[in-house]
């Protein structure tokens, strides 16, 4: 049986860079909490949240999935990451949680926490954006989709 348990931003980025297919935590990513899922009292899999990484999502009232990563063969751990996530941001005052997602992937997980799909997203590198500070990028450059959550959902 999966249940909810608590971890450290530090435990939930090095589960991230152990198990995540596509995406690693770099060492000054942070985030404002974590939470993990565990199946007979293993972790299996943890999201990490934090302020939103769009400058223009930066409103005060929205925080962002920035991580998700779940063992395989955990049925339903990724929808009750989101939804703690979920009750844990609105529990401190946050009015909405996004996250993002490769254009490429259902969204099933997502859907199935209640979260709606509300845009789509030009897949962008830092590393193209500054001339300046040369950038390597480690995650993929392709579209995304922005999933979200809010007090205003029905």
């Amino acid at each position: 049986m999966l249940e909810i348990v608590p971890t450290t931003i530090q435990d939930a980025k090095a589960f991230v860079n152990q198990h995540h297919r596509h995406h690693r935590c770099g060492k000054k990513q942070t985030g404002m909490f974590a939470v993990a899922v565990a199946a007979d009292g293993e972790i299996v899999g943890v999201a990490i949240v934090g302020r939103p990484v769009a400058r223009g999502m930066q409103d005060g009232f929205c925080a962002e999935v920035t991580r998700l990563c779940v063992l395989t063969g955990y049925k339903n751990a990724c929808s009750k990451l989101y939804a703690a996530c979920w009750r844990a941001a609105r529990a401190i005052g946050y009015k909405t949680l996004i996250t993002y997602i490769l254009d490429s992937e259902p969204g099933t997980s997502l859907k199935a926490a209640g979260w709606k799909c509300v845009a789509s997203v030009d897949g962008r590198g830092w590393a193209e954006r500054s001339v300046a500070r040369p950038r390597v990028d480690k995650s993929p450059n392709q579209g995304k989709l922005r999933f979200e959550v809010s007090t205003n959902s029905p």
